[in-house]
């Protein structure tokens, strides 16, 4: 058993409330990801998990055992930090072992779970190198088999790939995520990287100064975010969200008086709509004017004016603009989210209509 629970767990220095009444559970063998923007509270709450700061308010328990006052040496728990934390004098083998020397585990146990683990990671080659002669995907394979070996059923990792390049990023989030799996360990990783998270978790934690501001898969949160913080953190490029205004029949964007996109009231609302799920059409939908194209490759970026808001649009391929020159954007009802301005919490209670019904 390896689940972990936090419930209403804070800390503060202070007036500072880095984690304010945090409460959710890692489930057993799953990967979990404490994702949010840079002071969010999301490696302080990790710490918390692992004994390195003390809770201010609010429990921690581990396999349904209070860990909230135990020592970090007590939890058997791992963890993977941002800097690799490798020590330059040692070789890759003695780097991985060193956790097992200091419990004064067995020689016999220590070459047999090295051997083990240096395969699992691709470092049987590597043993005798020391950090200076390894790149950084290799010392960060390092670091997850000094994490690995200690055979604990939970790891924590603290964005423990900001250091590497985007093409290794990549590698070593599939690698990260096949070597959970392979273990069943139970994972708490911290990222402000919204691609790591989507890719590897199981399920998500939104963080917001110091407080969750939403928990859900990765699909859950894509497809329904519960605030207009969630839809615009998540997304590239961000969710488009315009002020709505009350129009004749129902709700129009503000600005553009002539096309209802929503039923109901549309003053103190936003409506929110991904770039990749509004298309160009030849009739129908509604008129805006288009102002430029960024070609990304694969597909374009058209930034496009509605009213006196601006929409941008993901379409396929390369495709040139004539700035100024009028078009029509269409979209489904069932992709539009509707937002209350003031609370900036979705607003369930409306519907958006179709565009061309």
């Amino acid at each position: 058993m390896s689940e972990i629970t936090l419930e209403r767990v804070s800390k503060h220095w202070g007036q500072i409330r880095a984690v304010d009444d945090v409460s959710f559970t890692a489930d057993e063998g799953r990967f979990l990801v404490l994702l949010g923007p840079s002071g969010c509270g999301k490696s302080t709450t990790l710490r918390l998990v692992a004994g390195l700061e003390r809770v201010t308010s609010g429990r921690i328990f581990i396999d349904g055992t209070e860990v909230t006052d135990l020592a970090p040496a007590k939890r058997r728990i791992s963890m993977v930090f941002q800097s690799y934390a490798l020590f330059p004098h040692l070789d890759v083998a003695e780097n991985i072992l060193f956790g097992l020397k200091v419990r004064r585990v067995a020689r016999a146990e220590r070459d047999a779970r090295l051997d083990r683990v240096a395969t699992m990671v691709g470092l049987s080659e590597l043993l005798d190198r020391r950090p200076s002669e390894l790149s950084g995907g290799q010392r960060q394979r390092v670091a997850l088999a000094r994490a690995v070996i200690a055979e604990n059923h939970i790891c924590l990792m603290d964005e423990p790939l900001s250091n590497l390049d985007a093409q290794l990023r990549q590698d070593m989030r599939v690698e990260i995520r096949a070597l959970q799996r392979r273990l069943g360990m139970t994972v708490i990783y911290v990222t402000h990287d919204q691609v790591e998270a989507m890719s590897m978790a199981d399920k998500i934690i939104l963080m917001r100064d110091g407080r969750v501001e939403q928990e859900a898969t990765p699909e859950t949160l894509y497809d329904c975010p519960a605030t207009i913080f969630a839809a615009r953190f998540i997304g590239t490029p961000p969710m488009n969200l315009v002020d709505l205004a009350d129009g004749r029949g129902g709700a129009v964007i503000a600005g553009e008086a002539a096309t209802m996109v929503a039923e109901g009231a549309g003053e103190g609302h936003k409506m929110g709509i991904r770039p990749e799920h509004i298309e160009l059409t030849d009739s129908g939908g509604i008129a805006v004017e288009l102002l430029s194209s960024d070609y990304l490759g694969a597909d374009s970026i058209l930034t496009t004016r509605v009213g006196n808001q601006s929409l941008l649009v993901r379409v396929p391929g390369r495709v040139e603009v004539d700035a100024g020159r009028p078009a029509r954007l269409n979209w489904r009802p069932e992709m539009v989210h509707l937002f209350d301005a003031a609370t900036g919490r979705r607003h369930s209670g409306q519907r958006a209509v179709a565009l061309d019904g």
